[in-house]
């Protein structure tokens, strides 16, 4: 079942802010009967407002607090906008986990410019689930105690000073750091280049040096990196009308001419 609904991307503003998204339901301690979980969510009323959010993603969880001892048991939605309405009605998979107090809550990541910012709701119980957690799922919930899910994070960093929303609080050295010299959840890539006007290349090469490749699994957790940072261009193009007339049609008298070349 293919879900479209709400995706954070927040828009930054001038000053340090976090987008925050606040669930309401479901609510701390709930026991959920049957395969539908209804969501709602609300404005945190911190800035920015959900008016300036964009897209998101949103997860069902399992386990416990650390980022280590849960993760995500599903994918609820992978993007969408909030202009679509505060609510959303997911049919879950019996066989998605187990029927355990408390085990699960909804992780949101927006994206945002400058980071991410990622919220958990409080845990409740779906008591429809007749599947089953791995290992490292159930040593987490056994440090557990009470409905408080993971704290939130704010990855977001502040914009430089007079920089405008949309310059990332990051120096210019920053964006040079070949990628796989990088870390973090946000990374940074350089301004894409300027194409010239002529073509001097012979041989297409690489201009950063390659790095390994390996399949990502949601059980693993959360990704090591969630968003990429580009430097926006700054170069800027003018054109004008090319004031040179176009070429008249050829005369009969041109075309005859030229035909007469092919007579046998």
């Amino acid at each position: 079942m293919i879900l479209r609904c709400v995706c954070l991307v927040a828009a930054v503003l001038l000053s340090f802010s976090r987008a925050d998204v606040q669930v309401v339901s479901p609510q701390a301690g709930d026991t959920i009967t049957g395969l539908n979980l209804e969501i709602q969510w609300k404005d945190s009323g911190k800035t920015p407002p959900i008016a300036q959010l964009a897209n998101y993603q949103l997860f069902l969880c399992a386990g416990g607090n650390d980022e280590s001892d849960y993760i995500p048991v599903a994918t609820l939605v992978s993007a969408g906008t909030f202009s679509t309405g505060n609510t959303i009605t997911i049919t879950l998979t019996a066989a998605t986990g187990a029927d355990v107090a408390n085990a699960y809550f909804l992780k949101f990541v927006s994206a945002a410019t400058g980071g991410t910012v990622i919220n958990f709701s409080d845990r409740f119980s779906l008591a429809s689930m007749t599947g089953t957690f791995p290992a490292a799922v159930q040593q987490g919930l056994r440090g557990v105690s009470g409905t408080a899910g993971p704290a939130d994070q704010n990855n977001i960093q502040a914009p430089q000073a007079g920089g405008g929303a949309a310059v990332p609080a990051a120096g210019d050295g920053v964006y040079n750091t070949p990628y796989t010299l990088q870390s973090g959840t946000i990374r940074y890539a350089p301004m894409p280049p300027i194409a010239q006007s002529t073509i001097t290349a012979k041989n297409a090469s690489p201009q950063w040096p390659t790095s390994a490749y390996t399949v990502y699994q949601t059980i693993a957790g959360t990704p090591n990196a969630i968003t990429t940072n580009t430097n926006p261009v700054t170069f800027s193009v003018s054109s004008v009308e090319n004031p040179v007339a176009a070429a008249g049609q050829p005369t009969d008298g041109a075309v005859q001419k030229f035909l007469n070349r092919w007579k046998d």
